[in-house]
């Protein structure tokens, strides 16, 4: 397994359509910096309970970029749940969904939000010939 870990800015921009308000639909756009020279764009889901720190999503991305100086794209998909304020969030790289140089990828990230709002990743991956 190999790691990457850097910076990434994210906009997220509402596709409300006046349903049940406790729903959101949200486009992202991002742009990763590091070990990931990438851009995304994707969709996301959620839904948000009565109860305070309590919500889920769930998203698809398409990263294009360069990781480990091997040029490509893939597909990450988000879980992710708040259960009174305590967090789990599962990304895992779509089986197969690697392209180019990249074919063949699989992996796990993580991100977190520093306070000051910063974005950062640690992706764990590996490559391998696609089958």
């Amino acid at each position: 397994m190999s790691s990457a870990t850097g910076l990434f800015d994210v906009k997220l921009t509402p596709q409300n359509d006046g349903h049940d308000p406790a729903l959101g639909r949200m486009t992202l756009d991002k742009q990763f910096h590091g070990d990931l020279e990438a851009t995304s764009c994707g969709q996301m889901l959620s839904a948000s309970t009565a109860v305070k720190g309590s919500a889920a999503y769930v998203a698809i991305e398409i990263v294009s970029g360069t990781l480990g100086g091997h040029t490509g794209t893939f597909a990450l998909q988000h879980t992710g749940t708040m259960n009174r304020g305590t967090p789990a969030l599962s990304i895992l790289v779509v089986p197969d969904s690697a392209t180019g140089q990249l074919s063949g990828l699989t992996g796990t990230m993580n991100i977190n939000v520093a306070p000051d709002g910063k974005h950062t990743y640690e992706f764990e991956y590996a490559l391998s010939e696609s089958k």
